[in-house]
């Protein structure tokens, strides 16, 4: 589980308005949630999941042969 550090800023009222964190840890959650992904890399993420549901084992790679 990834540990935020973050920094709060609220407005004159109190009222929450940002939140600061430090850059590795945003760097990990922008990693973690695949927002660094091209559009290339979240194409083929999209046809290996049509291609699980559909069962065609032959667009996979046996572990084996990488």
């Amino acid at each position: 589980m990834i540990e935020i550090h973050e920094k709060l800023v609220v407005d004159k009222q109190g009222n929450p308005r940002e939140v600061i964190i430090p850059w590795d840890e945003f760097r990990e959650i922008v990693e973690i949630l695949g927002l660094d992904l091209d559009d290339k890399a979240i194409e083929d993420l999209h046809q290996a999941k049509k291609d699980r549901e559909q069962g065609n084992k032959d667009a996979y790679i046996d572990l084996d042969q990488l």
